[in-house]
């Protein structure tokens, strides 16, 4: 029998941002003499892992004192921290079980023994002995972190934790898989990342899509609030396709889902939306970077978003130039291929609004149900997967 070979590729990402924008959704914080535990939901599976932790918007050294990793037991009530028996493993940076990651970088984990496979939760615990200050983090990622003050990372279980629905310093998992694996990037705003979704329920977009797949799978690189244009909330689509994209191992494909915020933020501030030939200028130049790396490219209608609750995002031109560059978007050759999300979604008797059952109840984001009605939108076969 011959040995099947494998590559590391990501089985698990988390696009990143700043704890100091100027537009902040969910409230930044650091960490102090406390043990983080977080669950890391994978995408798919391996015969081995590693991680990335991220320092790229502190402002002090990073010191981990101590980290492991293990498969959560289960869900619901304590079983929502709980360590699988016989899973727990220790997460080495150089064979030492302490580093020490400088600002503005990040590090990556010695691999570890560990078999996972698509749908594992991989439960991530770190000790943080000094003040970290203001932490990098995914602030909008539908799953609850858990923090306890001193070292706890063995425990089988985190009682009396602290519940915060944010993921901290974690950027990704690779998995060591069969070479040849393909890898699709949902890279995106909050459409993408889960806002809106149960929390702890694995209820977005890309969890969706990952269950129609008979092989390979998607990551989520998306960011709530996120620009495809200006920098605000987290670096613009153009400015971090290179970090979020073209450095994930094995992909192959490319989701696009933008403007949204680019339309909809500039009106908290009495600011104009952007043009319908700027977004389209941007689209085309995010299709061509993906296209020069050799990715096939996804593009997505703009979801609706009329009638949201948030003050001075909906406007009746913003809504002209939604509907002007969903044409576009529909008929254009720049992508390979194109998932008419808005339609899909979109209340057939007013179609600038979300079809009331698939509404979250802001009028902006897609409850449960209504990811999974923008996932079965997805014709398998452009993705290959």
């Amino acid at each position: 029998m011959t040995a099947t070979t494998t590559a590391w590729v990501a089985g698990f990402r988390s696009a990143v941002l700043s704890p100091y924008e100027t537009i902040q959704l969910k409230q930044p914080r650091g960490f102090h003499d406390q043990t983080l535990r977080q669950i890391l939901h994978l995408d798919g599976g391996g015969e081995a892992v590693r991680l990335q932790l991220s320092n790229e918007y502190g402002k002090e050294p990073l010191v981990i004192a101590a980290a492991r990793v293990a498969v959560r037991a289960g869900r619901g009530d304590a079983a929502e921290t709980a360590l699988l028996p016989g899973t727990d493993r220790p997460l080495l940076f150089g064979g030492a079980d302490e580093v020490t990651v400088p600002v503005g970088e990040v590090v990556q984990s010695d691999p570890v023994d560990l078999a996972v496979s698509a749908g594992t939760d991989l439960v991530l615990s770190l000790y943080l002995p000094e003040d970290t200050g203001l932490a990098t983090f995914a602030h909008t990622a539908s799953q609850n972190a858990y923090a306890v003050s001193g070292n706890h990372v063995s425990a089988p279980v985190l009682d009396g934790a602290e519940e915060v629905d944010s993921r901290f310093y974690v950027t990704g998992v690779d998995v060591l898989a069969p070479e040849g694996t393909a890898i699709a990037v949902a890279f995106g705003d909050s459409w993408f990342e889960g806002t809106g979704t149960s929390t702890g329920t694995n209820q977005r977009f890309p969890n969706h899509l990952n269950r129609r797949l008979g092989r390979g799978w998607v990551v989520n690189q998306g960011i709530g609030g996120n620009r495809l244009l200006t920098d605000e909330v987290g670096l613009h689509g153009l400015a971090r396709f290179d970090r979020d994209v073209l450095t994930v191992p094995g992909a192959t494909h490319v989701l696009f889902h933008f403007g949204l915020n680019d339309l909809g933020l500039p009106g908290m501030t009495g600011e104009p939306p952007a043009t319908a030939e700027d977004l389209i200028a941007g689209y085309t130049a995010l299709a061509a970077k993906a296209r020069s790396a050799g990715l096939t490219t996804i593009g997505t209608t703009m979801g609706p978003y009329a009638g949201t609750i948030y003050p001075g995002v909906d406007s009746l031109e913003g809504r002209a130039i939604r509907r002007e560059v969903n044409d576009w978007i529909r008929t254009s050759t720049v992508f390979d291929a194109v998932v008419d999300v808005a339609a899909a979604v979109q209340d057939p008797d007013a179609p600038d609004f979300i079809r009331p059952d698939l509404d979250s109840g802001d009028h902006l984001h897609l409850n449960d149900e209504g990811t999974r009605t923008m996932a079965d939108a997805v014709d398998l076969a452009y993705l290959g997967l």
